[in-house]
């Protein structure tokens, strides 16, 4: 399984516009199997009480937005369309939340929000089993399918044209780099593979990005005795060099 997880990750692809938008992007790929799903329990209800006293003492000296990691993202969003005091980064939504309760969703939830706050990144979870394709990051060209809900109902939109997205060969995964997710490849209570990206920008070291993807793969690996856990790290200069040699 192990070799399956790293072939998956071994697959993933930035595209080169999205590095032209952002050369300071990076990524931490998690590709996991062999956890034990469930509901939100006592130990991811202690983590995101952490996170949100994390949260509050780091909004008391200013505002949100001025926080270095989210400002970069707002600007981020901004240079493809976005307006992010309507679509805000993942990351922001969670820590303006925090101050009136993080949600309690399920066990692999519950682990990844509190991640994302207590080290200022946004985290997206996803189903490796509903996965067609390798996940890939792209500006999209307007066509491309993300089946979500509005009003109550199952719909199907497109995301805008230029608009940063992580898709598979389904569809849009994640619309608006880390924005809303698609329903199709959401964790369940009984997802056991799953799918975490981290994202960072400028504000954030390779070394903080490192960090915590590793506190969220050691926090995964309490999930069960037969965990296994692959990680990919993706940048622009990375990449480069990774083609320069084949």
């Amino acid at each position: 399984m192990a070799e399956s997880l790293a072939a998956f990750l071994a697959g993933a692809r930035i595209d080169d516009a999205v590095f032209a938008l952002r050369p300071d992007y990076r990524a931490v790929l998690l590709a996991v199997d062999g956890l034990v799903p469930g509901p939100s329990d006592q130990a991811g209800e202690a983590l995101l009480r952490e996170a949100e006293s994390f949260a509050a003492q780091a909004i008391s000296g200013g505002p949100v937005d001025q926080l270095p990691h989210i400002a970069d993202w707002r600007e981020a969003y901004r240079a493809f369309g976005a307006k992010p005091q309507r679509t805000r980064n993942s990351v922001e939504a969670l820590t303006r939340r925090a101050g009136s309760g993080l949600p309690r969703v399920n066990r692999l939830t519950d682990i990844y929000n509190a991640i994302s706050v207590l080290h200022q990144v946004p985290v997206g979870g996803e189903d490796l089993s509903r996965y067609q394709g390798a996940p890939q990051l792209i500006r999209a060209t307007g066509a491309e399918s993300f089946d979500t809900v509005a009003d109550g109902l199952e719909v199907v939109e497109n995301p805008e044209p230029g608009e940063v997205v992580w898709c598979d060969d389904a569809g849009v995964t994640c619309r608006r780099w880390n924005w809303r997710q698609a329903r199709r490849t959401q964790l369940r209570e009984g997802t056991t593979s799953a799918l975490f990206i981290l994202d960072a920008l400028g504000a954030m070291t390779d070394a903080q990005l490192h960090a915590a993807a590793e506190d969220l793969a050691a926090r995964l690996r309490g999930l069960g005795t037969n965990v296994l856990v692959e990680q990919r790290f993706m940048s622009g200069s990375l990449l480069k060099a990774e083609e320069s040699e084949c």
